[in-house]
């Protein structure tokens, strides 16, 4: 069996702060209904991955789903209450998770930077409910039949 790891290079701080301050400013943009500047911190490819089993958005489709909720005058308002960083050895990507404290209460966000002439971008994101681990079995028998259906209509394809 062959493992295949991913060298990080030496951490420096300075990754760490501008990332940090990228995802800080993306998730201000939105809690202050700004598209433009939300928008402008993703790659032109970005995905966007929400908590329901339909939310796996191209960028475009992030923007259609989006633009009525900024056009109200605020979106989401996320603040990371932790956040790891890590950087790949030539500093061209950066991959991340963080706790959110958000208006469902606490989230995980997780996902990829891409650095595009000199500059990071959100290529990937994904967005997920905390569960408490004595709580699953009551959100499964929440969601088990919407779900069941879900997979047999994948199955399907």
């Amino acid at each position: 069996m062959v493992f295949f790891t991913l060298p990080l290079r030496a951490q420096r701080p300075q990754d760490k702060i501008e990332i940090g301050n990228i995802l800080d400013s993306w998730h201000i943009a939105a809690a202050s209904a700004e598209f433009d500047p939300y928008f402008n911190l993703m790659t032109s490819d970005a995905v966007f991955i929400g908590t329901d089993a339909s939310e796996n958005w191209q960028l475009e489709e992030f923007k259609a789903y989006a633009k009525p909720h900024f056009d109200k005058g605020r979106a989401w308002n996320f603040k990371a209450v932790e956040r790891n960083v890590y950087v790949n050895d030539e500093g061209d990507y950066a991959w991340f998770d963080e706790l959110l404290d958000t208006q469902i209460k606490l989230c995980r966000g997780s996902g990829v930077l891409r650095k595009e002439s000199g500059k990071w971008k959100i290529a990937h994101y994904v967005l997920s409910l905390v569960i408490p681990n004595e709580n699953v079995s009551e959100v499964i028998l929440i969601k088990q039949e919407k779900d069941n259906r879900i997979i047999e209509d994948l199955n399907k394809q």
